[in-house]
């Protein structure tokens, strides 16, 4: 807490009659002895401040034992006024219920788990007061408390501390607090705490009567610089009767943050659009490799997603079990066995079911749909019908801000993870025997046959690949949606439109279809909603399927163009 003004000023005087002494040639035994008297009263004011901020904090106190809200703002300012090192503890246990008064003795106290302290000491009170009264606030004082919370912790040498103090006093914008915000921000030397202590004082500025017509237009350039929906409520909120000048710097930062503001909107939907793009394209891409080289219209692909999803479920159920010191690599762990457990079933499926009804889709068809049911209910028996909580590692949990958006760790590792799966998948295709003898069925199954390849192994291992891509795709939906048994029937009619819309087999047409459908309907959802929204894309893709039956990309063959 800086000198009282009285004893600053004092001695000025004591200094400018020491230099009077000196140049009236006084002797130096009358000077020393003048100094000494001005050391000892000096010394004597020095130690009477302890006491005039003890009866300061005294003072203050005695505001809340009043059962007034006035008084309880009163005291709330004379508290943090005071300067006393038990001002932050006070304010702290008035926000948290645990200031309380005793009206006879007109005492104040703070109630802990195991004792009642002195507020004005912190000493512990013995034996602790009966009937004490809690200090009663409401919405305003409330909002006053924690304006006086960041005032008091602006100045803490934690950096947590004072950013958090700085956003509190900030979205407060109480003028009570604005010479601690003014000493704070000659103080900071942190640039990022800085810039939240000059927008709090532009703020508090815009609303004070006091202010000056330059300072308020210089506090309007502040809260512009900021170019969030927060600045733009601090500027419509400056009353109509403000100076022309300020009406019109206001008036011009309104445009310029709104035309911001869209501008990042529009990023923000293009990220989400990008997120949601992944999602359909790890959904779909297992289903675009099976339709592309069998034919088969696999209504059960949404219950392999759903199986990878329960597979996720499972392992992090064994983690917690048994050793919870790996659960950040619960997902690590649950990616092969996912892959494995939706390949065997989804190759079990070709083996008993799918091969006996090549070239007849709508058989295919109707006996996927059953199959889907029944995996259904199998799910439902072993794990129940309601949703199971599968838990976020730490390294994807959170949120970080980039310029003017929101971008959640969940979904962006989501957008990483669906890119590495694509590009291993072509990496797959491209380079090994697998992928030429899969490519070579899908152009001209004929052919590839008379040339040796077992079309029927082929089959099996494809349609276990894409059930296994479809199982690893369910465990990143873990993260982002409910597992229950109707996981995959989210995903299947949108993944069977990428497939189409991009063309059947073409891996680099679900990519450009997956992104194109989910960015076009985040973009639509704003203005239509979500329902008119997937329908709006729905009739887009009737029409274009109209005007190029194969999709965008369509295979090359001789089997395929036949």
């Amino acid at each position: 807490m800086p000198p009282p003004d009285f004893l600053l000023r004092y001695f000025r005087k004591v200094l400018a009659g020491a230099c009077a002494m000196i140049c009236t040639r006084l002797t130096l035994t009358r000077w020393l002895f003048g100094l000494l008297a001005a050391y000892v009263a000096a010394a004597a004011l020095l130690i009477a401040m302890p006491h005039a901020r003890a009866q300061s904090l005294d003072a203050a106190l005695a505001h809340f034992t009043e059962d007034s809200f006035d008084d309880t703002d009163q005291g709330i300012q004379a508290v943090v006024a005071s300067g006393s090192p038990r001002a932050s503890a006070i304010i702290q246990a008035l926000s948290d219920g645990r200031l309380a008064y005793d009206g006879d003795k007109k005492k104040i106290y703070i109630k802990t788990d195991a004792q009642v302290l002195d507020a004005e000491t912190g000493q512990p009170v013995t034996p602790a007061p009966d009937n004490l009264d809690t200090v009663r606030l409401n919405n305003r004082l409330r909002q006053a408390v924690a304006a006086a919370l960041g005032g008091l912790t602006l100045m803490s040498p934690d950096r947590a501390a004072r950013l958090s103090a700085a956003q509190a006093v900030f979205k407060s914008r109480d003028e009570k607090v604005l010479p601690v915000v003014e000493a704070a921000l000659a103080k900071e030397a942190d640039a990022g705490i800085k810039t939240i202590l000059a927008q709090t004082r532009a703020a508090i500025l815009l609303g004070s009567d006091e202010a000056t017509e330059p300072q308020k237009v210089e506090a309007v350039a502040a809260i512009a610089a900021r170019g969030d929906q927060d600045a733009l409520r601090i500027l419509n909120d400056i009353s109509a009767d403000a100076p022309p000048a300020v009406t019109k710097a206001a008036q011009s930062a309104i445009k310029s943050i709104q035309n911001q503001l869209a501008l990042w909107s529009a990023v923000q939907n293009a990220w989400y659009g990008l997120s949601l793009g992944s999602v359909l394209l790890l959904a779909a891409i297992g289903l675009a490799i099976t339709f592309g080289v069998m034919g088969v219209i696999n209504m059960a692909h949404g219950e392999m997603v759903m199986i990878g999803a329960y597979v996720t479920f499972a392992v992090q159920e064994m983690i917690r079990a048994y050793n919870p010191g790996l659960f950040d690599y619960s997902l690590a762990i649950a990616l092969p066995l996912a892959f494995l457990v939706s390949a065997l079933v989804g190759i079990l499926i070709e083996r008993t079911v799918i091969r006996f009804l090549y070239g007849r889709p709508l058989e295919t068809l109707l006996a996927t749909w059953g199959i889907s049911l029944i995996l259904q209910q199998a799910v439902r028996s072993l794990f129940g019908p309601t949703n199971r909580e599968v838990g976020n590692p730490s390294w994807m949990s959170g949120a970080f801000e980039l310029g003017g958006i929101t971008i959640t760790y969940n979904r962006l590792w989501i957008v990483v993870f669906t890119i590495a799966v694509f590009v291993a998948l072509l990496g797959m295709l491209r380079f090994t025997r697998l992928g030429l003898e899969v490519r070579a069925v899908t152009q001209n199954r004929a052919m590839a046959a008379s040339m040796g390849i077992r079309t029927a192994r082929i089959d099996a291992l494809t349609f276990g690949l894409g059930s296994g891509i479809a199982g690893i795709a369910g465990v990143a939906l873990s993260q982002i949606d409910n597992v229950s048994p109707n996981l995959g029937q989210g995903y299947i009619i949108d993944s069977f439109m990428v497939v189409v819309f991009g063309g059947v087999g073409n891996l680099w047409g679900t990519l450009v279809g997956a992104l194109t459908l989910g960015i076009a309907n985040k973009f639509l959802e704003p203005y239509a909603g979500a329902v008119l929204a997937k329908i709006a894309i729905l009739v887009f893709i009737i029409l274009f399927i109209q005007k190029k039956p194969r999709g965008m990309f369509a295979l090359k063959g001789r089997a395929v163009e036949a």
